[in-house]
């Protein structure tokens, strides 16, 4: 379970700035939004970030994410480059992440700068309960090398942190470094386990989810039971869905007709080989009087094929410990659906955190499904890097009990709204 993270000189993220999921005091909606890791400490289920375009609510996900995938796949080579763009592309400025999170009932924090060529330093804290660092690392930039300090709550043997420091090239993690060695560490492997399980892949506006649901009910990993009861709740009117694989031999013929919805890697892949398999999945609808018609997939609305996927998520948030970040989450579906699927998210989940940026204001006007420290604004600063600050941040001059947080936001007085000038173009038209 995620407690904070906070991020510094990445993309339109110039100065430090934290997303917190530690609760308030307030004990609205406490059933649905507070999630308990361990005895005294109260996280919340859900991130909702709202602001203008360009203003960085994608770039607050997109550290989240670029964190987990550099931890998970460490460089083969100390020669190549960190793909990482830090503030207005000045490379001669470290980017910082730091992130606080409870893997079971230990929380462990972990910091890490970097630049686009190596690691500069890097250490991990576990509490059990106390602080008690498990390592610290740093590197040297002119020899190109790793040192790493161990604290006493890393268990391993003296050859094995030999081991371990050898592989940790500079422009890798002591993380990714543990990835490729053979020891065994209860601390860095919970680390891992929590970025590679617990932290899923961001999922963008154009995400395709359908081979992860696809896959996900073919093998049973997920349950259809939870989709379909999600996609009839939101009045689908779909009786089953139904799942399978078929085997085409390749022929010219076949070919001919893939080359045009493939792409030229995704061709390529193919075209050589004799078979190709395909996944098959169909809809069931009721048409009344007990007559039933199937209809595939890729033949239903885009809302109906994006709620399927997104019942793959829920399904997921709900059986598991899962946390997942969606950029746009109201993209391709009605605002009805949005809220069904939030609440459905809260009411349902037990452990699970969800962190989504979304444009649609409306939602504030329900005052009475959201807490007010699940709401969080980004907002452009005169230099053009991003501020995040909380709903909860303002005091009872700009929000009263009574106040509605859609008009307040709407008027300007919580920022994060574009700054629109008139709709008049300075054009020259010139002459036909």
């Amino acid at each position: 379970m995620l407690v904070n993270f906070s991020v510094q000189n990445f993309r339109s993220i110039k100065d430090k700035i934290t997303l917190s999921f530690e609760a308030t005091k307030s004990k609205d909606l406490e059933d649905y939004y507070i999630i308990e890791p361990r005895e005294g400490v109260r996280l919340l289920k859900l991130g909702m970030i709202y602001g203008a375009n360009a203003s960085g609510k994608t770039n607050i996900l997109s550290a989240l994410d670029f964190l987990g995938r550099f931890i998970l796949n460490p460089k083969e080579k100390k020669t190549e480059i960190i793909d990482i763009k830090p503030f207005a592309y000045d490379y001669s400025k470290n980017s910082v992440f730091n992130i606080e999170f409870y893997y079971d009932t230990i929380k462990y924090l972990y910091e890490l700068e970097l630049n686009d060529e190596y690691v500069v330093s890097e250490l991990l804290y576990n509490f059990t309960p106390n602080k008690s660092l498990v390592y610290k690392r740093n590197t040297d930039s002119k020899k190109k090398i790793t040192n790493i300090e161990f604290g006493n709550k890393l268990t391993i043997k003296k050859t094995h942190k030999e081991s371990l420091e050898a592989n940790t090239l500079w422009n890798n993690t002591v993380l990714g470094g543990y990835l490729k060695t053979n020891i065994e560490s209860k601390e860095l492997q919970d680390v891992i386990y929590w970025c590679n399980v617990v932290l899923s892949p961001m999922i963008k506006h154009d995400s395709d989810l359908s081979e992860f649901v696809f896959d996900g009910l073919y093998s049973d990993d997920l349950s259809k039971d939870t989709i379909l009861k999600v996609l009839r709740k939101a009045d689908f009117n779909i009786l089953d869905i139904h799942v399978d694989k078929k085997e085409y031999e390749i022929t010219d013929e076949l070919l001919n007709y893939m080359k045009g919805s493939l792409s030229n890697s995704r061709f390529d892949e193919i075209k050589d080989k004799e078979k190709v398999e395909t996944n098959q999945v169909y809809f069931e609808h009721d048409m009344g009087g007990g007559e039933k018609l199937q209809i595939p997939l890729y033949d239903e609305s885009v809302g109906t094929q994006r709620y399927y996927e997104f019942g793959g998520v829920l399904d997921r948030l709900i059986r598991k410990n899962r946390i997942f970040c969606i950029d746009e989450l109201e993209s391709s579906l009605h605002p009805d659906l949005l809220k069904h699927f939030l609440l459905s998210f809260l009411v349902n989940s037990k452990q699970s955190q969800l962190i989504v940026t979304t444009h649609l204001r409306e939602l504030l006007m329900e005052q009475d499904i959201f807490r007010k420290d699940a709401i969080w604004f980004t907002e452009k600063k005169e230099d053009g890097s991003t501020d995040l600050y909380s709903l909860d941040d303002f005091d009872t001059s700009v929000i009263r009990k009574s106040s509605s947080i859609y008009n307040a936001y709407k008027a300007g007085k919580l920022g994060a709204t574009p700054n629109l000038s008139d709709y008049y173009l300075d054009i020259d038209y010139g002459e036909e």
